[in-house]
């Protein structure tokens, strides 16, 4: 078993941790990781070298380190090529209320493949989030959204009954739904709920998404309004965990207790 040594200085300072080499990996593999995101580091990353240097660890870290990330599917390694970005996650912005085409504006094409358009009876949860009364209709799409050649995510969204009908004779296949719950409303979107958790993938939805059985998904649960308020959308979105990442910034408000 593998034991942290911990010594604490003698003026009462921090104590220091010797970790072990899989805590070190870690640690060097989730910042080697931010920086192959965030575009910080070119097609072919430094040596081990180089590496076992900047972050002052040894090369056998530095290797498990890249193991981890290999494992992810983010870099390739080989003889004579070294250590190479194999896949860039997409940035998917936490800070403002937009559809798909807009958040990856300049990313690439993304188009959908409406796989439902119809007219159901709304289930119990999902009458009662859109302020709806029990046994009202609604309008359900499910869309498999590319990016590129690649499938994305998978889509299910249930829509208001009135301006529901009124999208379903509209382009969903090139078109956001949020531009046109703005256009056909006259309204802006004003909030969303969301909900944000990992799940893995069941065997269709991996079939779907073209992942492996189990295989690591975002799923989003997220309630829209107009800017006066009404429920107009709510989406279960399932996103593949190996194309995007989830960005915002977040401001620290004063806390209550704080507050004279």
């Amino acid at each position: 078993m593998q034991v942290s040594e911990t010594n604490t200085d003698k003026a009462g300072g921090a104590a220091t941790v010797r970790r072990v080499r899989a805590d070190q990996a870690r640690r060097v593999a989730d910042i080697l990781r931010h920086q192959i995101h965030a575009g910080t580091v070119g097609e072919t990353l430094p040596s081990e070298q180089h590496l076992a240097a900047e972050h002052e660890t040894s090369r056998n870290t530095i290797r498990d380190a890249l193991t981890l990330l290999r494992d992810e599917g983010l870099i390739d390694r080989g003889p004579r090529v070294g250590t190479r970005v194999a896949a860039r996650k997409f940035d998917h912005g936490l800070d403002a209320l937009l559809g798909l085409q807009e958040t990856l504006e300049g990313r690439g094409t993304v188009r959908n493949e409406v796989r439902a358009g119809q007219r159901i009876t709304a289930p119990p949860v999902v009458a009662r989030r859109l302020g709806l009364d029990p046994g009202e209709q609604v309008v359900y799409l499910e869309r498999l959204r590319y990016l590129g050649d690649r499938p994305l995510s998978l889509d299910l969204t249930y829509l208001a009954p009135e301006i529901g009908a009124r999208i379903l004779d509209h382009d969903l296949a090139h078109t956001d739904v949020f531009v046109l719950l703005e256009q056909l409303s006259g309204q802006s979107l004003g909030s969303a709920d969301l909900t944000v958790e990992a799940i893995p993938a069941d065997r269709h939805t991996a079939a779907t998404l073209d992942v492996p059985d189990g295989a690591p998904l975002l799923m989003l649960e997220r309630l829209t309004r107009l800017d006066d308020g009404t429920p107009v959308d709510l989406e279960y979105i399932r996103m593949r965990g190996d194309r995007i990442t989830l960005r915002g910034s977040l401001s620290r408000g004063i806390p209550e207790w704080k507050v004279l």
